[in-house]
């Protein structure tokens, strides 16, 4: 399962995005005459949400783009030379500089992706990183200290800025779910558990930048059609814990979780639930939830925070779901249950994420956007966010050579005809698409076409 992001671009207004009611800014003055706010439970209440200069103009340039060029979407920080900018995209000191602009002194949340762990995406080869398995001590020096030691700034750490980080996203449920000798196992992924980079990397990670103020870090849990099971539920909870608490971190560095990133599980499935039966088969045996726990992610997210709490984690943490490209609407979403002739024709027929299987990860067909982005939409969720933004890549249906480190993976090829992550079903990917990244027309008219709430 992968997913990932880069940017480039000019000058936008502040987003109108507000969100919810403020949860308690107290605070010291700071240097710049600015009030440094304390941390409050939930960053997005309250707040603007940072909009991307770089992002929002390529939106706006599609036809119709315009609808939601004005929308706050994630900044991926996925190798060292994006802290600084790459080919014309802004750097992090430039994003924090138009967020500045952005909030005219008001809370407003900036969205990070942190994303460059050693080994990086075990189990997928459209988003391997640029560091090798071995380099952690690279990752610590050349990557997260030196943006730690931006966020530190004055300018940014005593301001308006609420900083959310999403915390290297793949990297601990692919401990769980593609190592030890599975089905799904690869030797990159049974490398990274046995070295303890990827704990080392996020302990570090959420050490280092959790000790600003400012900031709000988010573990990846991955999703529900790829955790929701009971042989990786709680095991990926304790690989969080063991992440939480590696390399002088603590749990109270921890903000939560998000669920979803850059993928396409659909937020709350309506028209059939995991406790329904058909002539006395359980919508679990049906091949679509194939014995998951969970149908949708809403769910999901709401059951893997409380098993955080279950595991030592702060009973005030939070969730974060991507909803970017999980709407399925359009013409082919169900208007209602599925016939019971069977369990099979029953869910498959009342489904919205109409993907031939959950574990099809890379630029779906049919997707559309989902919920925008929204604080405290439901009991235990902190935002829907668009960490991923739309009409980025995930990776590219043919090779492409390149300088980013990125492969070619199968799964991005619509030709593709499967692997075990996948139950060997098609790849339900977009033809002709472009290295994980780049912008993506043909994906961003997709998403518009089939929103839901439709646009």
């Amino acid at each position: 399962m992968s997913r990932r992001i880069r940017m480039a671009g000019t000058l936008l207004a502040a987003s109108a995005l507000t969100m919810g009611a403020l949860t308690g800014v107290a605070s010291a003055q700071g240097d710049s005459g600015r009030a440094a706010a304390a941390k409050v439970d939930n960053p997005y209440s309250g707040a603007k949400v940072y909009v991307n200069p770089d992002w929002s103009a390529k939106a706006a340039a599609e036809p119709g783009g315009s609808k939601i060029s004005n929308q706050p979407t994630g900044v991926w920080l996925d190798r060292i030379a994006a802290i600084n900018g790459t080919g014309g995209a802004m750097g992090l000191r430039a994003h924090l500089d138009e967020a500045l602009k952005q909030s005219g002194g008001s809370p407003t949340v900036v969205q990070l992706v942190v994303y460059d762990l050693p080994g990086r995406d075990c189990s997928a080869l459209a988003s391997n990183g640029e560091l090798g398995p071995t380099e952690i001590d690279k990752y610590k020096t050349q990557f997260i200290d030196p943006i730690a030691a931006i966020l530190s700034e004055s300018k940014y750490a005593d301001s308006s800025l609420r900083i959310v980080n999403t915390i290297e996203v793949d990297s601990l449920p692919n401990l769980v779910t593609n190592t030890g000798g599975k089905p799904t196992a690869t030797p990159e992924c049974d490398t990274m558990k046995a070295n303890g980079n990827y704990v080392k990397g996020v302990g570090y990670a959420l050490n280092k930048l959790g000790s600003i103020g400012n900031v709000y870090n988010y573990i990846d849990a991955g999703h529900h059609g790829w955790i929701g099971w009971d042989d990786n539920f709680n095991p990926t909870a304790q690989v969080m814990k063991q992440a939480a608490t590696a390399e002088g971190s603590t749990v109270d560095k921890v903000a939560g979780i998000i669920t979803n990133t850059a993928n396409f599980s659909a937020l709350k499935e309506n028209n059939f639930t995991i406790n329904d039966s058909v002539n006395g088969t359980t919508v679990r045996q049906s091949k679509w939830v194939d014995w998951n726990r969970y149908v949708d992610e809403l769910s999901y997210a709401q059951a893997f925070r409380q098993e955080l709490v279950n595991v030592g984690f702060p009973s005030n943490i939070g969730a974060l779901i991507d909803t970017s490209r999980n709407g399925w609407g359009g013409s082919a979403r169900p208007s209602g249950p599925g016939a019971k002739t069977d369990v099979d024709t029953y869910v498959n027929g009342g489904r919205y994420d109409r993907r031939i299987h959950v574990g099809n990860w890379c630029n779906q067909s049919g997707a559309g956007l989902g919920e925008r982005p929204k604080a405290a939409p439901a009991s235990g969720i902190d935002a829907y966010v668009w960490m991923k933004p739309p009409g980025e890549s995930d990776g590219a249906s043919s090779e492409i050579p390149n300088d980013e480190g990125k492969g070619f993976d199968r799964m991005c090829d619509p030709t593709y005809t499967g692997n075990p992550r996948n139950n060997n079903n098609m790849s339900g990917a977009l033809p002709n698409a472009p290295l994980s990244g780049h912008w993506f027309s043909a994906q961003f008219q997709e998403l518009l076409k089939n929103a839901y709430p439709a646009l």
